[in-house]
């Protein structure tokens, strides 16, 4: 990846990295990673886009604040990264938890958005990893940094055994669950990190949950990108996110779990370099986002435009 950068916005540090040239993507990391998620798909998205990846607030080499940890707050930080660095609209892919800031990103600032990329997201359905939802009981805190350090050697077969057993696959699973588990060294990041699980989960699951407004996503070009065998998120949501995005796309990848960009950089960097070359971005209407709440207008159908009604 290209060298990190940092940029003051709030009074807070933001880091990020930024490389390439041609149509903006801006790569939105999971819960407890970082920008370095992306590394593998970085470079090759650089070749024919302007790639931008942030480390969220709470997360890697950014400010780790005693603040907001909600979608919305982490939407609103993006709308002012890509505005501060001069750099929207842009494509925005998020993964896991920032599928979720993805859509709450496209929700509130539409105008800034081209194209939406969910990869793997979170908030499309209540089921999610137990180790996830552990961290939303009391008492997390103070148990965390007791299970965390034994976990940080994943490397040894232990550990293999352990995440095997709750699901998780070896290797490309393995490099990400592995970066979240050293972070949580920080203790910092460690209250961001249930802070932000919190604001998402509780011990039943998922209880953010976008499906009841996904008919709104026909107003901008969408794909979704799965593994096939996603222990963390099912690919069921993703099956069903899809029929309920009108025009979506969907990208199901064989052999692979919660981290497919790491499976197959090469086929997911081409995946969404055609997705941008062949789609136009989006063209917000409030016009019609408004007869679509009014119930006026059905998701999919063609829009006849407003009545005019004429004197006489």
């Amino acid at each position: 990846m290209s060298e990190p950068r940092s940029i003051e916005l709030h009074g807070q540090s933001v880091t990020y990295h930024l490389a390439g040239e041609g149509p903006v993507v801006l790569l939105v990391h999971g819960i407890t990673s970082s920008s370095q998620t992306w590394s593998s798909v970085f470079p090759l998205l650089a070749e024919h886009h302007t790639v931008l990846a942030p480390d969220l607030l709470g997360h890697g080499r950014s400010a780790k604040p005693r603040g907001d940890y909600s979608l919305g707050a982490y939407a609103s930080g993006l709308r002012d990264l890509l505005l501060a660095l001069d750099l929207s609209p842009a494509t925005v892919v998020g993964h896991s938890l920032g599928g979720g800031v993805a859509m709450q990103f496209a929700y509130q600032f539409p105008d800034l958005i081209d194209r939406l990329v969910l990869v793997g997201s979170g908030g499309l359905g209540q089921e999610v990893n137990l180790l996830l939802r552990a961290a939303t009981l009391p008492g997390a805190e103070v148990v965390l940094p007791l299970v965390n350090a034994p976990l940080v050697r994943l490397a040894g077969a232990t550990a293999g055994f352990v995440l095997d057993r709750v699901g998780y696959q070896r290797g490309a699973d393995m490099r990400g669950i592995a970066e979240g588990f050293v972070s949580l060294r920080d203790r910092e990041a460690r209250r961001a990190f249930i802070h932000t699980a919190r604001s998402v989960m509780d011990p039943r699951g998922q209880r953010v949950d976008a499906r009841d407004r996904l008919y709104l996503a026909a107003e901008t070009p969408s794909l979704l990108v799965w593994g096939e065998d996603d222990a963390i998120i099912p690919v069921s949501h993703a099956r069903s996110a899809h029929e309920l995005m009108p025009g979506s796309r969907l990208e199901v990848f064989p052999d692979a779990g919660h981290f497919p960009f790491n499976v197959d950089p090469e086929r997911f960097a081409r995946v969404l370099s055609d997705f941008v070359a062949t789609t136009a971005p989006a063209a917000p209407d409030t016009g019609r986002v408004q007869r679509l709440l009014q119930g006026r207008l059905r998701a999919g159908e063609q829009d006849p435009g407003p009545i005019v009604v004429l004197p006489g």
